[in-house]
């Protein structure tokens, strides 16, 4: 049985590119480019909470790092750094060399510097803290959108709720739409090309894992403005888009969560120059909605079928204590 600092030393030890002194000491020195500002965030996945007991390790190991990565992509910033922290209920060498793989296949192709950490015996969860760099003042923020601005998103929507209400059985997939489905829950790409690239066009931006709803949410209470959507304009993959006129179509493309896309506004005379970073960062976006006043008589958020009339929302969105 491997110990902590075989495990460490095995399967968490990498090359570096943007470190002064990486694992193996107390803590890690970093210094942070001229005229940047740093980005810091984290995430904690816990099994049978965010997934499931017999998950594959590789795809955890993509995941773990991959939902940190989405959060600095809605900041506009590009990730430098990272820190490790897994409860193991044992010291598992196969599991640990594929968890490792998915880790650092990511880490590499953005060139992250794993930089430390801390394992433990316990229950599996796995916790990740991201640090990157914008430069000064330039990062996207939540509560920058405008009255009249557009709602957009990239990506497609609600497959990878699909994905889970397949799991666990509450709707029947084809072999094709499940595969394509659970590959958008295991395997998600985090848009930080997209997020850098609109720095600067953009006025607000959020990474949707929640759900639509319960993200753009955030947006809308930061910035103290409402929003109208229209359900036929999200982009959703065919699996979603079939089964659209169900409450469960509608519920996974809303609020489902795990989609791990960007949600940002940006003002109408921005519209040529956002479709100019979406295919510069090689990403569909699609404009579902725009930005309005609150008032007292409608909702924060109005959904619009296809006829113009608001739609009944059943299901705001993921509540980590629901």
């Amino acid at each position: 049985m491997h110990s902590e600092f075989e495990i460490i030393r095995r399967y968490f030890t990498h090359r570096t590119h943007h470190t002064r002194l990486s694992v193996g000491d107390d803590a890690a020195l970093v210094r942070p480019s001229r005229g940047r500002e740093l980005v810091i965030s984290t995430d904690l996945l816990v099994e049978a909470v965010h997934f499931f007991r017999n998950a594959d390790p590789r795809l955890l190991g993509h995941k773990a790092l991959a939902v940190n990565l989405s959060d600095l992509a809605a900041m506009g910033a590009t990730p430098r750094w990272a820190l490790l922290a897994v409860a193991l209920p044992r010291a598992d060498a196969r599991w640990l060399a594929e968890f490792s793989r998915g880790f650092m296949v990511l880490a590499r192709r953005f060139k992250i510097d794993l930089v430390g950490g801390d394992t433990t015996r316990g229950s599996l969860a796995i916790c990740v803290q991201i640090i990157g760099e914008v430069p000064y003042g330039k990062a996207l923020r939540r509560d920058g959108a405008r009255v009249g601005d557009d709602v957009w998103v990239s990506g497609k929507l609600g497959a990878a709720a699909l994905a889970l209400a397949a799991i666990r059985r509450r709707v029947k997939l084809s072999r094709d739409e499940r595969r394509r489905c659970e590959q958008c829950l295991h395997q998600p790409q985090p848009r930080l090309l997209l997020g850098t690239a609109l720095r600067g066009i953009a006025t607000s931006a959020i990474d949707i894992s929640d759900g639509l709803l319960a993200d753009l949410s955030h947006i809308l209470e930061r910035s103290k403005v409402a929003a109208h959507l229209e359900f036929g304009h999200i982009p959703c993959s065919p699996a979603v888009r079939h089964r659209c006129d169900s409450a469960l179509g509608r519920d996974v493309l809303l609020a489902g969560g795990d989609d791990y896309e960007l949600c940002f506004t940006a003002p109408r005379r921005m519209r040529a120059r956002v479709m100019m970073a979406a295919r510069h960062s090689d990403v569909k976006v699609t404009r579902i909605g725009s930005i309005e006043p609150r008032t007292s008589h409608w909702p924060d958020i109005v959904v619009f079928d296809a006829n113009g009339v608001p739609m009944k929302i059943t299901d705001a969105g993921y509540d980590h204590f629901r």
